[in-house]
């Protein structure tokens, strides 16, 4: 039976979102039927359904309209209709680019682990969850669900770090002089210093969930005196007042909003709040640490401008300076931390950090241009950080050491690794040619004019970027070589090369040709910015009401003035 084109279009556009969302998830349902005596069928699985979550999340990027603007893709199902609950799903240009992020770094993650061999089918499990939970946030449209799966992506990495992660250089070394494992005395579980990935797992989790709680006071009590019994943020964003309640010697909005920002903040990680997270990297696998760096850290930067910024767009205004304070510190703070590191992934993890400093320098501006900047640097160092930590946990995997100064002349050994590693290395910089170099520029241009102390700043923290990142290049690759390591082979395999050519593709494609990645952030950024900084105070208007008021009162007055002398 024939049937017309364009309603099969129609349809693929009308489920595009559950398609990517739902895939990762039908994809870890299906692996709880399948042995791990089938390891090849394990992975097929993960690598399908990832691929069909990338074909989508690639469809819905260069579908989406940014000419229309706006939330586009959207489907609802009700939920619960007497507390106002929707599974609301929609993207607008801020999400889109995540979406897509999100999926390019499952479909590489899957490949960076094909060599996976301990408990394969339930690692893939949870990555796939981890992932699926990322993306579930940068769709919804209904704040009980963004927080649903904000918490449900914590979930899985705690099980990926204490299962699947390694202990430190540190942690290896507690031996007693007899030689017995002091990290396995009673002792041990009171030594926090000690960074086993168990502690990694678990500061992890109690860091993520405590400042969740704190967020999800803010979003309780945007439901309760929004009084429109829903938690809609297309809803509440249009008609919740929730400005003018005195609350304990201020108002109800810039207490929700201090909750709402630094609930999310400690995910981003923003200084102080950013221990947990370098930890974090350091006793990840590596497929973990792509999406936690990648991903997981811009729910903190999405959810801020999501709920802070749409529902409460004066009190941003007027608070987000505070964001302009922090972020120097975590730019400068992260940076001198990454170059004294001696770890790989320490180094990463720091740098990382680091640059989401740039991002909420950024979104402080409230700028259309370095806003811009911020949305499409988040998407920029999820491939540029992506690509770091495979090759990171390749080199792990072929030493079993992270220690830099232990290493050196793997190029010899690992041509094709030191090459991308160059690449990576450039884009984490912001080289021309690589999208990371365009995000860098409009955030330091279009936050100039507002914070130009900050912009001197961060101009700095890429040069320190540099020394670090060429530090740890040098320390790896180049220089002799000890002949312990001298059994390390390069990436030879397809299964091991393809996921960091898909993310150089996507690096250097998009800094070479970005104008459709601007235009889709720009329609989503543009509005907001709008929204933000024409919005009126109150007392304002009020003030404004009066004068013309007075102005009215004085001409009629000078009307009526001039026609008595006119008519004596």
């Amino acid at each position: 039976m024939w049937r017309d084109p364009s309603l099969v279009t129609e349809t693929m556009a009308d489920y595009t979102l559950l398609y990517i969302l739902f895939a990762p998830f039908a994809g870890a349902l299906a692996l709880i039927f399948v042995s791990n005596r089938q390891p090849l069928l394990v992975r097929g699985i993960a690598a399908g359904s990832a691929f069909i979550s990338l074909v989508a999340s690639l469809y819905l990027f260069y579908a989406y309209d940014p000419v229309k603007g706006g939330f586009q893709f959207v489907q609802r199902y009700e939920w619960s209709k007497q507390l106002g609950i929707s599974l609301y799903l929609g993207v607008d240009g801020i999400g889109t680019p995540l979406v897509l992020a999100s999926s390019i770094l499952l479909f590489a993650g899957i490949f960076v682990s094909w060599h996976i061999k301990d408990r394969t089918k339930e690692f893939y499990i949870w990555l796939l969850i981890l992932a699926a939970a990322t993306i579930g946030v940068f769709m919804s449209l209904d704040l009980f669900f963004l927080y649903f799966f904000y918490e449900m992506s914590v979930i899985p990495m705690y099980l990926l770090l204490g299962m699947w992660g390694s202990h430190t250089k540190k942690y290896l070394e507690m031996t007693d002089p007899e030689g017995l494992k002091l990290r396995d005395s009673v002792g041990f579980i009171f030594n926090f210093a000690s960074n086993s990935k168990e502690y990694a797992a678990m500061k992890l989790v109690l860091f993520l969930s405590a400042f969740a709680v704190v967020a999800l006071m803010g979003i309780l009590l945007i439901y309760k005196y929004s009084g429109l019994n829903t938690f809609d943020i297309l809803v509440l964003r249009e008609q919740a007042k929730l400005m003018n309640i005195p609350v304990l010697g201020t108002t109800l909005d810039k207490i929700i909003w201090v909750l709402i920002f630094f609930g999310f903040a400690s995910i981003a990680p923003l200084w102080p709040l950013h221990s947990w997270s370098p930890v974090g990297h350091a006793a990840a696998p590596a497929a973990t640490s792509m999406l936690h760096a990648g991903v997981l850290m811009k729910l903190g930067h999405f959810s801020i401008i999501r709920v802070a910024f749409e529902i409460l767009p004066e009190t941003t205004r007027e608070l987000m300076p505070i964001a302009a304070v922090l972020c120097i510190f975590s730019i400068v703070y992260g940076g001198f931390v990454a170059f004294y590191a001696k770890d790989t992934k320490y180094v990463i993890g720091y740098s990382s950090s680091s640059h989401m400093g740039y991002v909420f320098l950024g979104m402080a501006a409230l700028d259309y241009i370095s806003l811009s900047g911020a949305v499409i640097y988040m998407f920029a160092h999820a491939m540029a950080t992506g690509m770091l930590f495979a090759m990171a946990g390749w080199v792990y995997d072929q030493t079993h050491t992270r220690d830099i100064p232990s290493l050196g002349g793997l190029s010899n050994k690992m041509p094709f690794i030191a090459a991308c590693f160059i690449v990576a290395c450039m884009a984490s910089i912001g080289m021309p040619g690589t999208v990371n170099f365009i995000a860098e520029i409009m955030i330091i241009v279009g936050s100039w004019n507002k914070y130009p102390f900050q912009v001197i700043i961060a101009v700095l923290g890429i040069v320190l970027t540099m020394a670090y990142l060429f530090k740890m290049m040098r320390g790896l690759f180049y220089g002799p070589m000890d002949q312990q390591y001298s059994h390390s082979h390069d990436a030879v395999a397809a299964v091991d090369r393809l996921p960091l050519l898909v993310m150089i593709a996507v690096s250097i494609g998009f800094g070479i040709f970005p104008m459709h990645l601007y235009n889709v952030v720009r329609s989503g950024v543009d509005p907001l910015v709008a929204k933000i900084t024409q919005v009126v105070p109150v007392a304002s208007q009020e003030r404004d009401t009066l004068s013309v008021k007075r102005e009215a009162q004085a001409d009629a007055s000078r009307v009526t003035h001039h026609a008595s002398r006119s008519n004596p």
